[in-house]
C-alpha cells in the first residue's frame, strides 16, 4: 500500500516541476526584485523605495480609476451579452451551430491583431465605422482620439472579443440543467420568461460566477488591447495600471515596474478573493 502511495506521488513530479519553475519561482523572484534596483547583470537592495516611487507616479490615480472602470464595465457586459447569446443558442434555432461558431470566433483571433484592426475601423475620417455612419447622416466621433471615448471604445472591443468565452461557459452551464425542471414547469403552465427567471438563471449561477471572476481578472490585468489601440492615450485617458507598468519598464526602471506588478497582483487578489467567497455562498446546488 505504501509503495502504491509513493508511486502515485511520483506521477505528480513533472507537473510540480513545471509549476515551481514557471510559476512559483518567478513569483517569488518578482517579490524579491521589487525591493531592488536591478539590471540584467546586477542588483542593489533599496527596500520599499520602488513602492514609494510607484505610488508617487503622476498618472497612477488615473490608471487605478481607468482599470476599475474597464474591469467592471467589461465584466458586466460580458455577463449580460453572454447570457443572452447562450439563451438564444440553446434554443431550437436551426442555425444555432453556425451562430455558436460565429460568436466564439473572435476569441481565436490574436488580441494585437484585433487591436490593430479596430484602430483602422475606428479612424475618425477613413474608418469603416464612421464612413458607414456618414451614409445615414450621422457624424461619427473620434473613437480613440477623444479622451472621453477612448477607454469606452477599447472596452467595447474587449467585450466583442471576449464574449465568446462567456457564451460557451453559459451554454455548458445551461445544458447541464436537468430537463425535468422545464417539463415540470410546462405542466404547471409556466411561460418561457418564468422558466428563464426561476430555473435557468438560478441553476446557471456556477457558470455566471465563473464568467464574473474570469472577466474581472482579465479586465484588471488587461494591457495588450489597450496598448495596441491607444497606447494609453490620448494623454493618460486610457492608461491602465498594466500600461503604466509597461511604460516604466520601457524607460528602464525595471525594479519600479516589478514593484508595480507586485502591487497589481495584490490588487487583483484583494478584489477577486472576497468576490469569489461571496459568489460561492450564493450558489444553488442541483
Amino acid at each position: 500500500m505504501r509503495v502504491n502511495k509513493i508511486y502515485s506521488y511520483t506521477l505528480l513530479i513533472p507537473a510540480a516541476l513545471i509549476y515551481v519553475l514557471f510559476f512559483l519561482y518567478p513569483t517569488v523572484m518578482s517579490f524579491f526584485f521589487s525591493f531592488t534596483r536591478w539590471t540584467l547583470t546586477n542588483w542593489e537592495w533599496i527596500g520599499f523605495d520602488n513602492f514609494k516611487m510607484f505610488f508617487e507616479e503622476s498618472s497612477l490615480m488615473i490608471g487605478f480609476k481607468n482599470t476599475f472602470i474597464f474591469a467592471f464595465v467589461t465584466a458586466g457586459l460580458k455577463v449580460f451579452f453572454g447570457l443572452i447569446f447562450a439563451v438564444l443558442l440553446t434554443s431550437k434555432m436551426k442555425t444555432k451551430r453556425f451562430l455558436r461558431s460565429m460568436v466564439f470566433f473572435p476569441t481565436l483571433v490574436s488580441t494585437i491583431a484585433v487591436g490593430i484592426a479596430f484602430s483602422v475601423l475606428m479612424h475618425p475620417s477613413k474608418g469603416l465605422i464612421n464612413t458607414t455612419l456618414s451614409l445615414v447622416g450621422v457624424h461619427g466621433p473620434d473613437w480613440l482620439g477623444n479622451p472621453d471615448l477612448a477607454l469606452l471604445s477599447v472596452a467595447l472591443v474587449d467585450v466583442w472579443k471576449g464574449v465568446g468565452i462567456a457564451t460557451v461557459i453559459f451554454i455548458a452551464g445551461m445544458m447541464s440543467i436537468p430537463k425535468d425542471y422545464y417539463e415540470a414547469h410546462q405542466i404547471d403552465g409556466g411561460n418561457n420568461f418564468n422558466a428563464f427567471w426561476y430555473i435557468t438563471l438560478p441553476l446557471s449561477r456556477p457558470a455566471i460566477n465563473a464568467v464574473i471572476l474570469l472577466a474581472l481578472i482579465g479586465g484588471l490585468r488587461t494591457f495588450d488591447l489597450v496598448w495596441a489601440m491607444t497606447g494609453g492615450g490620448p494623454g493618460f485617458s486610457s492608461d491602465l495600471i498594466a500600461s503604466i507598468i509597461y511604460k516604466q519598464y520601457q524607460a528602464g526602471f525595471y525594479g519600479l515596474s516589478t514593484a508595480g506588478n507586485v502591487i497589481l497582483f495584490i490588487l487583483v487578489a484583494l478584489i477577486v478573493f472576497p468576490i469569489f467567497k461571496f459568489l460561492n455562498r450564493k450558489e444553488v446546488d442541483l
